[in-house]
């Protein structure tokens, strides 16, 4: 579900262009397989859509205009999450929520596209981190979309992060969403205060939600209408958030009962530690459930 104005620049590109789009560098793919618009703003999904099928990533009508970055899609959070601030160089931890990249600019490094799909590579125009680069790798065909943030500690010391794939479905209508996958798993419930629960059987949305869920296992997301697979790399974090009423300032209404996030995360459960020379890839892969 995007906004109709990027739809409309979609159905005119028969192939792979550039355009920009509310302001933003966009690259738009119209192939065989289906069609995918990424924003080099924080080298963000922004849509996927199969062939034969409808969207599966959600995009806010109304986005926030340059600097703000785009609800929707899925938001790269590094190189920490939320306000775990482990890696943050700026004074007294005051950088912005959800990290850097999502506001920096990346530029497009390779689009190797074929009839059965595509894979992309991206980084960063500019240095974000002193100790830490990021790039990403974005591949889709018409039965899956995998999206990776690969880190490297390119520093000599050790130093801990966090992040996230800040993934935003698009489903029917929020409170029909059925969650299969978290059963018996413990979970930080941040609506209360990071209380400590365990999930009993299958997770239905009736409200807000904003948890972090300590597992690696997939999930199925069930919206009455269709079933939607979200796997995982090298996260033990499943984060699941809507805000029901609590609305952001970009955020209809109306438009807000069409999206669930489920997150392949790293948190507090799960920090990544790198010592100098190491990697980390934090991937999600969603496909037909």
């Amino acid at each position: 579900m995007i906004p109709d104005s990027l739809k409309q620049l979609l159905s005119s590109v028969d192939g792979h262009q550039r355009v920009t789009w509310e302001g933003r560098d966009v690259a738009l793919f119209n192939m065989v397989w289906g069609e995918m618009a990424i924003s080099l703003q924080g080298a963000q999904v922004l849509h996927f859509q199969p062939a034969d099928d409808t969207d599966w990533l959600w995009v806010t009508p109304t986005p926030q205009a340059l600097p703000g970055a785009i609800r929707g899609g899925i938001p790269l959070c590094w190189p920490w999450f939320a306000d775990e601030r482990y890696a943050d160089e700026s004074p007294e931890r005051t950088g912005p929520f959800h990290g850097l990249a999502r506001h920096a600019m990346w530029r497009l490094d390779a689009v190797d596209d074929h009839a059965e799909g595509i894979e992309v590579h991206l980084s960063p125009e500019e240095r974000l981190h002193s100790q830490l680069t990021a790039r990403v790798v974005i591949q889709a065909n018409a039965q899956r979309l995998n999206v990776e943030i690969i880190s490297e500690n390119i520093g000599d010391a050790p130093i801990k992060t966090s992040g996230a794939l800040h993934t935003y479905l698009a489903v029917n209508e929020a409170h029909q969403c059925h969650l299969e996958g978290l059963a018996g798993a413990r979970y930080l419930d941040k609506l209360r205060d990071f209380a400590e629960s365990e999930q009993q059987g299958t997770l239905a949305i009736r409200g807000p939600v904003d948890r972090i869920y300590h597992t690696n296992e997939a999930v199925l997301l069930n919206d009455g209408q269709r079933t939607l697979r979200i796997g995982k790399q090298s996260s033990d974090s499943t984060v699941v958030w809507h805000p029901d009423s609590d609305l952001p300032s970009d955020t209809p209404a109306d438009a807000a009962k069409h999206f669930l996030c489920v997150e392949a995360a790293n948190t507090r459960l799960d920090p990544v530690w790198l010592v100098p020379g190491a990697q980390h890839l934090l991937g999600t892969t969603i496909s037909r459930g």
